[in-house]
């Protein structure tokens, strides 16, 4: 098995009302709670708003979010996976897509 990372951008998460929120997590919740069972998840957490960039040979610090909300980095989760594909197939119950959200698979280099 191989780990992949699952990158959250956009979705209901970050524009909605304290209760909506609260409401959605519990969407996240059971999701998260199927990849354990089926013993594919491994770590994974939602993202606060607000950041601070680092940037060139200055070290020029900056005050974020720095893209729209629609292409914000909401969260993470990373699960095992036989390949690509498979990391793929697992995806497809997240809640990010019924919040007209995005969700980016990517491998994760061992090192």
């Amino acid at each position: 098995m191989e780990k992949f990372i699952y990158l959250f951008r956009g979705g209901a998460r970050l524009t909605a009302t304290e209760e909506a929120y609260k409401d959605r997590m519990q969407l996240w919740f059971k999701w998260i709670q199927s990849l354990q069972q089926d013993g594919v998840y491994d770590s994974g957490n939602p993202l606060q708003k607000t950041s601070r960039q680092v940037s060139g040979a200055n070290k020029v610090v900056t005050d974020g979010p720095f893209t729209e909300a629609k292409e914000m980095v909401g969260g993470y989760v990373i699960v095992n996976a036989r390949d690509i594909d498979h990391a793929l197939e697992i995806s497809l119950g997240c809640p990010i897509y019924e919040e007209h959200g995005s969700l980016e698979v990517r491998p994760i280099q061992k090192m």
